[in-house]
């Protein structure tokens, strides 16, 4: 039940709604920017990647209106009713199936942006557009958008409150951004022997690198059976090929998948896993995984290398997808489905330490890497899913905020 002192209005009541020009410009080189479709992403209007249109197109194209700072830009289709705020002066234009709500004095802008973004919106778009694979929404659904409206300070309360939110998952996400900058700088001159690391005395570790082919440290196995249709909420664990790609990075630190079928590949402990076969590129085999545990089941096409010697699997898991991705590429073969094979993967040459406690070093810095990242994440998660539940009880007055007092929320920064 909406407060009393609430309204429901059509987006056109408060925004006026404007669609863009329905015609393919001629991009330039220099100019002012266009927004078009792949632009609007959330959150705030990016202007540093787009497209360039000269001064006479940007004049064409803005004839109708010229965006402003606070107006809402939405894509009508691909990602449909995706909206983006604009927090920028910078001058642009708007591309092909793209639309501008224009802010005004009536309505607090972030509040009515929060609520474009919300789930109650996206049900009403959802509920206009075709099962077709170009869903496109119309300028009349937008306009006809139904909103909760409070009164405005409230508005713009709920709007400050969001607001914090906003930044601070925009924070965490730079952070993110620097950690794996950083964990990037780090494999450059960990991985290739420019930077040595101390050992347990204190004293760097010394001596040349060797090179050396893979097919002299592993031998090569493929994983057997299991198919997604196999998989199970208990059972024994397993790895599919696919999830090498799709859902594990260098290490598999707690296994996804389960089954009840036991006829496979059982891993052994200091394993690495390349996926075997592809439907897109030779780039997405490139993938190497090092297994930390015995007795996960390997699914079918899956290259299995188990050492013949000392080898750290950390250590070869980021040597391999890092400086080795395009060399494992050009190995792999095929039209339709793109194979690698293991006796193509033997004759990969490696140059590392010869030393496993200098491997184990290395291996454990990148480890304390991945951590922090991992951390990183999950703080955004958290801060993500403690803005949704936010949204779900101020933007529909199931909580209401005080207007003459500060309210502070605790955010698990």
């Amino acid at each position: 039940m909406m407060p009393n002192d609430w309204e429901m209005c059509k987006l056109e009541d408060i925004f006026r709604v404007i669609d863009s020009l329905h015609k393919t410009p001629k991009f330039s080189d220099t100019g002012k920017p266009m927004i078009r479709v792949t632009d609007i992403k959330g959150g705030l209007l990016d202007l540093s990647n787009t497209v360039r249109v000269s001064d006479d197109v940007f004049r064409e194209f803005t004839k109708k209106y010229l965006p402003k700072k606070n107006d809402i830009v939405f894509s009508r289709v691909g990602s449909y009713g995706i909206s983006a705020y604009v927090a920028t002066d910078e001058p642009f234009c708007l591309g092909q199936n793209t639309v501008i709500a224009e802010s005004n004095s009536n309505a607090e802008p972030k509040y009515i942006f929060n609520i474009l973004k919300s789930s109650y919106i996206k049900r009403q778009i959802e509920r206009t557009v075709d099962g077709s694979s170009h869903k496109t929404v119309s300028l009349r659904v937008i306009r006809n958008l139904d909103l909760p409206i409070p009164p405005l300070p409230e508005q713009q309360k709920i709007a400050k409150i969001l607001t914090t939110w906003d930044k601070a998952i925009d924070t965490t996400e730079r952070l993110i951004d620097n950690s794996k900058q950083q964990k990037k700088a780090l494999m450059q001159q960990l991985l290739t022997g420019k930077k040595r690391l101390l050992d347990e005395n204190g004293k760097r570790f010394e001596g040349e690198w060797e090179e050396v082919k893979l097919g002299d440290l592993y031998s090569f196995k493929r994983g057997k059976g299991i198919s997604k249709g196999q998989l199970t909420d208990s059972g024994n664990k397993c790895v599919l090929y696919g999830e090498l790609y799709t859902y594990y990075g260098e290490v598999i630190n707690e296994v996804k998948s389960r089954t009840l079928e036991t006829n496979s590949v059982k891993s052994k402990k200091y394993d690495v896993l390349i996926p075997a076969s592809t439907t897109t590129t030779g780039i997405d085999l490139a993938n190497a995984t090092a297994v930390l545990e015995d007795d996960i089941l390997l699914g079918g096409d899956i290259n299995i290398l188990r050492p013949n010697k000392s080898i750290n699997s950390i250590f070869m898991a980021h040597l391999l997808t890092h400086f080795k991705k395009h060399e494992i590429a050009r190995k792999a073969q095929g039209i339709t489905i793109i194979h690698v094979y293991g006796k193509d993967l033997a004759n990969i040459a490696v140059q590392l330490p010869d030393s496993l406690k200098e491997q184990q070093k290395i291996a454990a810095v990148l480890t304390n890497a991945d951590k922090e990242i991992e951390l990183l994440e999950q703080q955004l998660t958290d801060l993500q899913q403690e803005k949704k539940a936010l949204m779900q009880v101020l933007l529909t007055g199931k909580k209401r905020v005080r207007i003459d007092e500060e309210i502070v929320y605790k955010i698990g920064l």
